[in-house]
């Protein structure tokens, strides 16, 4: 492959935290010709496509006149729907009697909105190699194999359960958008920037270089303290990390948010033998339960997770009262609201118990969620004392992550832009 030949941006609208770009470079080593890959990263919307359509045709010009075949790569692509039905509407319509235009990697409503609209010269691959074997096949005068050969068959249509993970990725950042937003402003404000998408920009730089969860730093932006100072905390000296008995684990890494809360999982699940089960984190800056890890739980059951429907779930019980919360008997408790209980029983979960995490101060900062598919299970006294310890490392490692790692994330974001010219 040849070094990039270009790169383009489709929207440069201050606010829009990830504008579209489109990297071009030429594939060699095809039997009869190359093809001009095109690499496309960043959001996609009603708003940015008609320009990223008429960017795309400027570069499949190029293709045209240099006889290559134009491939796009839409792995990065983080929006879809409607904007890009369209924009491949016009483009291919534009492209009447030319080389169809062949995308690859796409994301999974991207490539089932294509497959249903059935867009006549677009044609999908999962991988650019397949992509590039079918042009040399073609350049050989082989037969030319559709695409899409049969909805059911095909391993290349998405399942419904890509579907549904893409669906619920994408109203999780629409819960995560307005915190995101507020930090933008505040630091915008704060340190006098030019625009909101340059603050967005800061944020996720330090989010990457201290590997904090973009949410939970923004979280933490809109909560914490105003610095006074060159220092956002004085007097702050490194802190041990705590006595873990349970968490403390060879190979395990205390500043790696992710290893860790799936670690508190994992030990929840063995400790009380459940079959499934998920852990959720309280966000600060909305006083909200957020999910954070999930093992074995239905699909259904997580949508109904991230709707933000948290009022009669155990684990809002739990996080509400502070104190464990067991549902022995799905189909017969009164605790649950009627959505919980339906929800639960169609994904066979008939027993459930919340533990949560309790901070120095008693507050709660998650929740442990067990599920049982059997009515009436509770785990024996040495279990239930074994996840009671496995809350309290669990308080006690989210209590230094937060006042370490977490502050040093702060730290650098406000020496970055305290001494930005």
């Amino acid at each position: 492959m040849t070094p990039s030949s270009g790169t383009s941006e489709a929207s440069s609208t201050p606010g829009v935290p990830a504008p579209l770009m489109i990297e071009s470079s030429v594939v060699e080593g095809l039997p009869a010709e190359g093809a001009l890959l095109l690499r496309m990263s960043g959001s996609l919307d009603a708003e940015g496509a008609r320009s990223w359509s008429a960017e795309l045709r400027g570069h499949l010009e190029q293709a045209d006149l240099a006889g290559l075949r134009p491939v796009l790569d839409m792995a990065h692509v983080q929006l879809g729907g409607a904007a890009v039905l369209r924009a491949l509407g016009e483009t291919t319509r534009a492209r009447t009697g030319r080389p169809d235009l062949i995308i690859v990697r796409a994301r999974p409503g991207v490539r089932e909105a294509v497959h249903l609209a059935r867009l006549d010269g677009v044609r999908l691959y999962a991988t650019l190699d397949e992509a590039l074997r079918e042009l040399a096949r073609a350049a050989a005068h082989r037969a030319d194999l559709p695409a899409w050969r049969s909805q059911m068959a095909d391993p290349l249509r998405p399942s419904y359960e890509d579907l549904r993970k893409e669906v619920r990725a994408l109203r999780a950042r629409v819960r995560t958008a307005p915190v995101i937003g507020m930090a933008q402003g505040v630091i915008m404000v704060r340190y006098g920037l030019p625009d909101s998408g340059t603050a967005f920009r800061v944020l996720r730089e330090v989010s990457q270089r201290f590997n904090v969860p973009l949410r939970v730093l923004v979280s933490a932006v809109v909560v914490a303290r105003a610095p006074d100072g060159a220092v956002w905390f004085p007097g702050r000296r490194p802190l041990p990390v705590p006595p873990l008995r349970i968490l403390a684990r060879e190979g395990r890494d205390p500043r790696y948010r992710r290893q860790m809360i799936d670690a508190v999982l994992h030990e929840a699940l063995t400790l009380g033998h459940a079959s499934s089960g998920y852990l959720r984190c309280v966000d600060p800056a909305v006083n909200a339960l957020v999910l954070e890890s999930d093992h074995g739980c239905a699909d259904t059951f997580l949508d109904h997770l991230v709707r933000g429907w948290d009022e009669g779930t155990a684990d809002a019980v739990a996080c509400l009262r502070g104190r464990r919360v067991s549902v022995p008997d799905v189909a017969a408790d009164t605790l649950l609201s009627e959505e919980s209980r339906r929800v639960l029983l169609a994904t066979g979960t008939r027993a459930v118990q919340s533990i949560p995490v309790l901070s120095g101060t008693g507050s709660c900062t998650a929740v442990l969620t067990l599920h049982w598919p059997d009515a009436g299970h509770r785990p024996p006294a040495d279990r239930t004392e074994a996840l009671a310890q496995l809350a309290s490392d669990t308080a006690a490692w989210l209590s230094w992550y937060h006042r370490s790692v977490l502050l040093d994330a702060l730290e650098h974001l406000h020496r970055v832009l305290a001494d930005r010219p």
